[in-house]
């Protein structure tokens, strides 16, 4: 089985370090148990970034980046975090979209100097135009979430959080491929820190292969399906589900939408719904059990991604 380790998040943060922004930790209640840990301040307003570069990084220095450059096929953070990390090294990055993606979409990934390329009406489609072009151009083929050097580097947040938080006992964070949960769980094991997993009730790739021993297709249904909305688990994600010191958690649509609601009435946060998946957890959770039976073990709640839509978040009447 597929695992990660915390040795593979270390040299991704020595890789990365001084080319991504440091998370910003601040209190999330008045008792200072709960924290949040603000990724969505992130180039490219999420933690997207961290594995970009990674992955780009570690090809450059063992001389496999070719000249054709990077090519992925994702609209969404993913996307945006491979042009924005090619940019900044110099290499070309094409990205594959589906020709109903939208202008805004489209035109932040050009601003980045991505060559944007459109295929079929559905993301599997554009995915498929994106193996075929790598395969013939001979360009590197990147991953939303699938990929070691891209889970090694989404990881690297957590020592980042834990040097700001000490006693930190537990880190909650949103799942969907799982990418970001791999990488977390591997830096959390190696420091005894405890992982809460969090997915949407109707977008649960990582519960599903929890119950059959596997990776498996699910169907996807849920408000957070834009960012959470990954068909299959990855099997590092699988893996360190199956770690001691990991538990998870289901959440439905309507916690989630009032937990990002929440965030922009009682902060002015607006966040993606991926983000407040993670939040939504954090009211069902027993304090004495999830924080080892210490009152004063503080938990870190991960907000991922800001790349939303902010029209719907209305003022509290």
């Amino acid at each position: 089985m597929e695992h990660l380790t915390y040795g593979e998040v270390e040299a991704a943060g020595r890789r990365i370090a001084g080319r991504v922004r440091p998370v910003v930790v601040a209190p999330g209640d008045d008792g200072g148990r709960v924290w949040l840990a603000l990724e969505y301040l992130q180039h490219t307003g999420s933690f997207k970034a961290r594995g970009a570069q990674n992955f780009l990084l570690a090809h450059t220095e063992a001389g496999t980046l070719p000249a054709a450059g990077v090519t992925i096929a994702s609209g969404g953070n993913a996307g945006l975090a491979c042009a924005w990390a090619a940019r900044e090294l110099g290499v070309r990055a094409t990205v594959f979209l589906p020709e109903t993606a939208p202008a805004v979409k489209v035109a932040r990934l050009r601003s980045y100097g991505a060559e944007v390329r459109l295929a079929g009406r559905e993301y599997a489609e554009a995915l498929a135009a994106c193996e075929e072009f790598a395969a013939g151009s001979g360009a590197l083929a990147s991953h939303a979430y699938d990929h070691p050097l891209i889970a090694a580097g989404a990881g690297t947040v957590l020592d980042e959080i834990r040097a700001q938080l000490p006693g930190l006992d537990t880190v909650v964070v949103s799942v969907g491929g799982g990418g970001l949960f791999a990488g977390v769980a591997a830096a959390a094991r190696a420091h005894g820190v405890r992982v809460v997993a969090v997915e949407p009730a109707g977008s649960r790739a990582l519960d599903a292969a929890l119950a059959a021993g596997r990776p498996v297709d699910v169907p996807v249904e849920s408000v957070a399906a834009d960012s959470l909305g990954a068909r299959r688990a990855t099997a590092l994600a699988v893996h360190a589900a199956q770690q001691d010191g990991v538990r998870t958690v289901l959440v439905p649509d309507a916690a989630i939408v009032r937990a990002r609601q929440e965030l922009w009435d009682e902060r002015r946060i607006a966040v993606e719904h991926a983000a407040a998946t993670a939040l939504a957890a954090v009211a069902g959770l027993d304090g004495t059990d999830v924080a080892a039976g210490a009152d004063s073990g503080r938990i870190a709640v991960l907000l991922c991604g800001a790349n939303t839509d902010p029209s719907d978040l209305v003022a509290a009447g």
